[in-house]
């Protein structure tokens, strides 16, 4: 069975964690660092010719072309993580829209290939919000990965399947692709990625991706470019969000050159491809 690994491409202070000590308009001041990583970890993936799915905040695109360029160059899958990392209930249908449309077409432009795929911040399409879903269809849009079927989180979470599976809504339909979990004691448990694969044991996120397979479906893993960088260049973060953003970061190469070399990989829109014959071709 091959898998999904994926990267939500944005800078640190993108992070959800991180709203109230970045603000929006003093992010053209701050230090980007996740094109080193971003390279680093590209020449890893060639190196055991890995294929994954970046998605790529369009903020971030427009001021590092070259980084969007080189991901698709290499065979891997562009798609659509929003403009500015404003999760969505902070947005209104139309500032979605624009964000969904915006995006789309900067990173179509950049990559050369058709934009497919969509992950909203912070996994934000929670109960109630499901006329995101409808605005993904208008957009284009063919599959999405925001829905987590989990309920420990505080912040996201959504009732649907563990796998992927086709969403039916008024303006279409769309394939969504969640993050997998463990199924332990009859829970559902995140274990899909970013501080999960950092914080807990790697056997919580290998098991999961075997219980997907045992089912016969791949599992979606995910990891944020600065999850890989220890230093937080900004003053005054407090603690409990230094160690959200950095804790287990020094070790995070090792454990994912081990994720790389012990399951298969390939990007989302293989998996809508064999899902949906009649998809257009990435």
């Amino acid at each position: 069975m091959r898998h999904h690994f994926t990267v939500d491409v944005e800078e640190y202070f993108h992070a959800s964690a991180m709203e109230s000590l970045c603000p929006a308009g003093d992010w053209d001041s701050l230090e980007r660092r996740s094109v080193p990583v971003m390279h680093r970890l590209l020449d890893r993936m060639a190196e055991r010719g890995v294929r994954g799915t970046f998605f790529v905040l369009g903020w971030l695109a427009q001021r590092e072309p070259e980084m969007v360029k080189r991901i698709a160059r290499e065979g891997h899958e562009v798609a659509s993580h929003g403009w500015d990392h404003r999760r969505i209930p902070m947005q209104t249908p139309e500032e979605l829209r624009v964000s969904l449309r915006d995006s789309r077409a900067l990173l179509e432009d950049l990559s050369g290939g058709a934009v497919r795929g969509f992950r909203a911040p912070s996994f934000s399409i929670v109960p109630g919000l499901e006329w995101a879903l409808d605005l993904l269809v208008e957009e284009g849009y063919r599959y999405d990965s925001s829905l987590f079927p989990v309920k420990q989180h505080p912040t996201y979470g959504y009732p649907c399947p563990r796998d992927p599976h086709w969403i039916r809504r008024l303006a279409g339909d769309l394939l969504e692709i969640p993050p997998c979990t463990l199924r332990s004691f009859g829970t559902d448990l995140p274990a899909a990625g970013g501080a999960y694969f950092r914080f807990f044991p790697y056997q919580l996120l290998g098991s999961a991706l075997r219980q997907a397979a045992g089912r016969g479906h791949p599992g979606t893993f995910y990891i944020h470019p600065w999850e890989f960088d220890p230093v937080l260049p900004v003053a005054s973060v407090p603690f409990l969000t230094r160690l959200r953003m950095t804790g287990g970061t020094t070790g995070n190469w090792r454990r994912v050159d081990r994720l790389l070399e012990d399951f298969d990989w390939v990007p989302m829109g293989e998996t809508l491809d064999a899902l949906d014959p009649s998809a257009e071709a990435a």
